[in-house]
């Protein structure tokens, strides 16, 4: 007989999310038809010939007895935009599928849109996996798209990108090497992808006659109007631009603005005109933004989005957004 070996469970848990996977829901019927589905990440390959698969699923869940009476099940593997998905799944007490367009499979198992992967599996075998049971499968049927997948890692849902080969900016070595300033700095990459993007936007502005200032009064007056001048600085504070209420005077000689009230508390809203300027000039800086997601990639945009707003976040003094009240 094997030694008894004591380790720390919670320990063990954390070691093994080092693992990443990917995320996938399993879905099968009861004996009375009820459709019943589970989120689980305990998903793997087993052979290719015949194509068999494997999950494993913990004794004490309440879904257990629909999957050992019927011996068909799917397997989802689940999409990057299928978060919400996995968590209605991995609740109990309700019901998971309401709402959902489902299909029947063979065996009139119950299969979700919209995921990277759909295997429909007959139980081939259940083997006894210590407070699990594991089910392993051969896959009868299964389609598939080309959508990125859910991906879990040190129990948080990440994103599932393409790595690429490393870039250099520069061909001088000086650039990446450990000086404080280098290709490497945080506030380099940063303020060269924001200028850079920024002057395709500026090509636009020139157009127009406006200034860095007047388009972001602009821009705050498209999305929420009747804001003071005070208002708009408390906005854009961030920027380094201060508006003054000559700029939004000007603003409204040219036929843009509306002012009601005098100074700095006088209240602004877009004319007709300033309207139509400003949202074609976003549409501009929208369509710069699809041409430069078509480079990187979709998921890489995403990517780049989440880790944006995780670091506004971190860094944020507490300043106000656009859309604040």
């Amino acid at each position: 007989m094997s030694e008894q070996i004591t380790i720390d469970q919670k320990a063990f848990r954390r070691a093994l999310g080092n693992f990443t996977t990917g995320v996938t829901i399993i879905t099968t019927r009861s004996a009375d038809g009820t459709p019943i589905g589970i989120t689980a990440n305990s998903f793997n390959s087993v052979s290719l010939n015949p194509p068999m698969v494997l999950w494993s699923i913990a004794r004490t869940s309440r879904s257990l007895p629909a999957f050992e009476g019927n011996e068909y099940w799917a397997v989802h593997i689940l999409s990057g935009e299928q978060e919400a998905l996995s968590n209605r799944f991995a609740k109990s007490g309700e019901d998971k599928f309401a709402d959902l367009p489902v299909e029947n499979g063979v065996g009139n198992i119950p299969l979700l849109d919209s995921c990277c992967a759909r295997l429909q599996c007959k139980t081939a075998v259940r083997y006894d996996g210590g407070d699990h049971i594991i089910f392993v499968g051969e896959v009868i049927e299964f389609d598939h798209s080309d959508a990125p997948p859910l991906v879990f890692h040190a129990g948080r849902y990440a994103l599932a990108t393409h790595k690429s080969q490393p870039v250099s900016l520069s061909d001088n070595p000086a650039s990446r090497g450990n000086s404080a300033f280098g290709e490497d700095f945080l506030g380099y990459l940063l303020a060269r992808s924001h200028f850079q993007f920024y002057a395709q936007v500026h090509e636009h502005l020139d157009k127009t006659g406006l200034n860095d200032t007047e388009y972001f009064v602009l821009t705050v007056l498209s999305i929420k109007g009747g804001r003071s001048v005070d208002d708009i600085n408390r906005l854009f504070s961030y920027t380094g631009h201060h508006v003054t209420s000559r700029i939004a005077k000007s603003l409204a000689d040219r036929g843009l603005l509306h002012i009601t009230g005098e100074g700095d508390t006088a209240r602004c809203d877009l004319t007709d005109e300033g309207r139509n300027i400003t949202l074609h000039i976003i549409a501009a800086a929208k369509a710069i933004e699809v041409g430069i997601v078509d480079k990187l990639g979709y998921w890489e945009a995403v990517s780049l989005k989440s880790l944006l707003k995780q670091l506004i976040s971190e860094t944020d003094p507490g300043l106000a957004h656009p859309w604040d009240d």
